[in-house]
């Protein structure tokens, strides 16, 4: 019990120094007005749209790491840690279209690259929301851990407007079909046990780490094609 307190002592001070950084370091990216129309985003250049999701998109992936980080320091034994690197099958977004290899990537087109980010944020908008409902259950959870969370599920409703805003000035679309994952995961009138529910909710973060970054890979590389078409690595 001691080591667990010290640890939670710890991680919340590191974190407290941490957290107002991100927060001054955020550019703007609510994009919906009062009437919830996305108004307050088109008048913005494409260049500084494009600048404003990925910096959003790289803020979100920079807390998962944190978030992960916290969680298994307060709830995960070590040897279950490792078990997480082989449940990559069990990610909700694994029946997405959605290629891992650096090879295929390059090989996307700019359109297929932004759809493919608003496939994976709005695939994780949902998860998100539940997995701030199940912590909250848990015992003894900090403050810390809950805020960071309903932090980056607030910052992926952002990402996802201005994503979509961005999508209709680079192809000029104006409707969207939305891909939804396979969420069968959440689906679950039975509570679980604590163990279940503890390595369940620990999946869930490491596959959105994951996917957070792909977002942020995606987005990096459609700006590298605006400015150095034969130069994107």
């Amino acid at each position: 019990m001691y080591e667990y307190t010290t640890s939670v002592i710890q991680w919340s001070v590191w974190a407290l120094l941490l957290w107002p950084q991100h927060l001054t370091a955020s550019t703007p990216l609510d994009c919906r007005d009062d009437q919830g129309s996305l108004s307050r985003c088109t008048s913005i250049s494409q260049e500084k749209l494009l600048d404003r999701v990925i910096h959003h998109a790289e803020l979100i992936y920079r807390v998962s790491e944190e978030l992960c980080s916290l969680f298994e320091e307060l709830f995960i034994p070590f040897p279950f840690r490792l078990q997480s690197n082989q449940a990559a099958y069990a990610c909700i977004t694994k029946a997405l279209p959605i290629p891992s290899s650096k090879s295929e990537i390059q090989q996307l087109s700019d359109k297929w690259l932004l759809h493919s980010v608003l496939m994976l944020v709005q695939s994780w908008i949902e998860p998100l929301v539940y997995l701030q409902m199940t912590m909250e259950r848990y015992d003894h959870t900090p403050d810390m851990l809950l805020n960071k969370t309903k932090w980056v599920s607030e910052k992926l409703i952002s990402l996802e407007q201005g994503v979509v805003v961005l999508i209709k000035k680079m192809l000029d679309e104006s409707t969207l079909a939305t891909v939804y994952s396979d969420q069968s995961v959440l689906q679950n009138d039975v509570q679980p046990e604590v163990l279940e529910s503890v390595m369940r909710d620990y999946t869930l973060l490491s596959c959105f780490k994951k996917d957070a970054h792909k977002m942020e890979t995606f987005l990096k590389l459609l700006k590298c094609r605006q400015t150095d078409k034969y130069n994107c690595a």
